[in-house]
């Protein structure tokens, strides 16, 4: 008769099922669709070059292959906040992901990094971003979303290559974004580091 597993090693199993069923991927990482991160990109008429690229990971899991695209490179979090001219964020899947779960992440992330008062005053950029990926149940595996800011005009989400809707917010609310990713308490260092051209991808 076979010894049932110990508490720790059960418990263990449990959460990694628990959260393969959260990300809706039971199994093994599924194969990502022919999408690719470019060498270059362009916003608002700006030509922007890769600056770096890298794999989220969250409890072990592949999450999604994110690239930052900027018009000149910097290497600090605090530099990158300060570079003035339009950016672009772009991000692969890499599993399938809740569209609801995925826009509160973000916004978590923001929360973070910011003081309230920010938050506050980007309540309604916020609750678009949320809206924009809770109006789709998945992401699905090889699916792509960008968020593109252009100073003046806000921020423009995107899922597979089509925008979302008008511009929102203004520059303030975009370095809140960014700071999910750059910010004092980032989501992912690993990350940070590879997109600054710091670290491995």
């Amino acid at each position: 008769m076979p010894h049932p597993a110990r508490p720790a090693v059960a418990a263990r199993r449990a959460l990694l099922v628990t959260l393969g069923l959260a990300f809706g991927v039971p199994g093994a990482l599924r194969p990502a669709a022919a999408a690719s991160i470019e060498p270059a990109a362009t916003v608002g008429g700006t030509a922007l070059l890769l600056h770096g690229r890298g794999l989220r990971t969250r409890f072990g899991f592949r999450v999604y292959e994110m690239a930052l695209y900027t018009a000149q490179k910097v290497t600090t979090p605090e530099a990158l906040l300060a570079l003035p001219g339009p950016k672009r964020l772009f991000f692969i899947a890499q599993r399938e992901l809740p569209g609801t779960e995925l826009g509160r992440l973000f916004l978590r992330g923001m929360s973070d990094n910011a003081t309230p008062q920010q938050m506050n005053r980007h309540t309604l950029a916020s609750t678009r971003l949320i809206d924009v990926f809770s109006g789709r149940a998945k992401m699905m595996p090889g699916e792509t979303f960008a968020m593109d800011f252009e100073p003046g005009k806000g921020t423009t989400f995107y899922i597979q290559g089509q925008a979302q809707g008008a511009p929102v917010g203004d520059d303030e609310f975009f370095r809140l974004v960014l700071g999910i990713w750059f910010g004092k308490d980032p989501v992912d260092s690993g990350l940070r580091d590879a997109l600054l051209g710091r670290g491995r991808d």
